[in-house]
C-alpha cells in the first residue's frame, strides 16, 4: 500500500475534499474510532485556541 503525499485534488474542483486533505496531512485533525468525527491534534487546537481568543476580544469590544 503506498501512502499518498501532497494534495491530489484542486481547491476550485472541490474545496470540501481539499481543506479535509490539507488539516489531515497538515496533521491538525485526525480520524476518531467514531464514524463521522474528527479530532483536533494539539497544532490544530492551538489554532483553534488562537481564533476563539480573538473572536471573543472582538465580540467583547463591540
Amino acid at each position: 500500500m503506498s501512502k499518498e503525499v501532497g494534495i491530489t485534488v484542486s481547491k476550485s474542483e472541490n474545496f470540501s475534499e481539499w481543506y479535509t486533505q490539507v488539516v489531515i496531512k497538515a496533521e491538525l485533525a485526525d480520524y476518531a474510532p467514531v464514524k463521522g468525527l474528527i479530532v483536533l491534534r494539539p497544532d490544530g487546537y492551538s489554532i483553534w485556541e488562537s481564533i476563539k481568543e480573538s473572536l471573543d476580544k472582538k465580540l467583547k469590544e463591540t
